[in-house]
């Protein structure tokens, strides 16, 4: 058996990834596929086999994946318990029978010779699915609020959405262009101007599934929709992933580079994945350690984070006056 648990506070986006890694990597040993937590899951809209269904995770061996991380004086979060960074995990198709895996999860290399299983692993229910927007002018920008807002080092600057939307007009003069967001007061202060929508949950999923043009965040939850969509013609994805504003060549982390999706960067070129993975091979981590999180240094990088923050939401502001005032 080979299993995985979903825990409480996981995010739709996680809890997919921890269900295919295990399900591929319980397909690839012959093993039997089982899961725990099911009362976290939150994807009744999909149909899901979820295999057998584990009672007591406490009877079983759990294997952790393993970490890597850099404590950089990006945020108060990457200081005290460190950014991660972390790539495949060569031990995790070879852990022991009768194992819970635990950890990120997100790889590719784990799922990867099912790739043309996953859609039919995720397929959505006849009831939910909508191609309302799908359209050969229309892009789907999938912006990330909620407490990413609040962090300058994580919520994507403006300036990646309006660099994405410019590709995409490149390629159609005519593109529309509209936000599915967890988020919308922060979607609409971050790019004023545009519709935006925060349906149910399992709307946004299939709104983003069915779209032709993607633009999507350095959040797990719109990784699915795109990998296993029948309909998306081009997908444009943050380099350097959830350290997309800050990153001086690492990825956060390094399983987050993808073989569907063009990395757009803050020089506002297009890459590939294979350009950003001879990149990251090129790159030296430095050798860096946790701070305590009384450290006056902390306390100083929160301020200086908050700050930041302000500014930006004030230069927002002004922005969104200075459209209305031109219509």
């Amino acid at each position: 058996m080979i299993g995985v648990e979903f825990l409480k506070g996981m995010g739709l986006g996680n809890r997919l990834f921890c269900y295919i890694t295990a399900r591929s990597i319980a397909e690839d040993r012959g093993a039997v596929f089982a899961t725990a937590g099911r009362e976290y899951l939150g994807a009744d809209f999909m149909e899901l086999d979820l295999g057998e269904e584990i009672h007591d995770v406490s009877a079983y061996r759990h294997y952790h994946e393993k970490e890597k991380r850099l404590y950089l004086t990006t945020s108060p979060h990457d200081m005290v318990h460190g950014c991660f960074v972390g790539g495949t995990d060569e031990e995790l198709s070879r852990v022991p029978d009768n194992t819970i895996l635990y950890g990120n999860l997100q790889a590719e290399d784990y799922f990867r010779p099912h790739r043309n299983e996953i859609g039919e692993w995720l397929r959505v229910k006849k009831e939910f699915e909508s191609y309302e927007y799908t359209s050969d002018d229309l892009c789907i920008l999938n912006v990330r609020g909620g407490e990413y807002a609040g962090d300058p080092a994580l919520f994507l600057r403006r300036k990646y959405w309006t660099d994405a939307m410019k590709v995409m007009r490149s390629e159609n003069p005519r593109m529309r262009f509209m936000i599915v967001t967890d988020d919308t007061e922060a979607a609409a202060k971050l790019l004023p101007g545009i519709e935006a929508h925060h349906f149910s949950p399992e709307k946004d999923y299939v709104t983003v599934k069915n779209a032709r043009y993607l633009v999507i965040s350095n959040s797990s939850f719109a990784f699915f929709p795109a990998y296993t969509s029948t309909t998306v013609h081009r997908v444009i994805a943050p380099k350097y992933w959830a350290r997309h504003n800050v990153s001086n060549g690492y990825w956060a982390s390094e399983q987050n580079i993808y073989d569907e999706f063009e990395y757009l960067g803050r020089d506002g070129k297009l890459y590939s994945p294979e350009e950003c993975r001879r990149e990251l091979a090129a790159f030296h981590y430095p050798e860096t350690q946790p701070y305590a999180e009384e450290d006056p240094k902390v306390a100083a990088v929160r301020k200086r984070n908050e700050r930041q923050r302000l500014v930006t939401l004030a230069v927002h502001k002004a922005q969104r006056i200075l459209l209305r005032q031109g219509k």
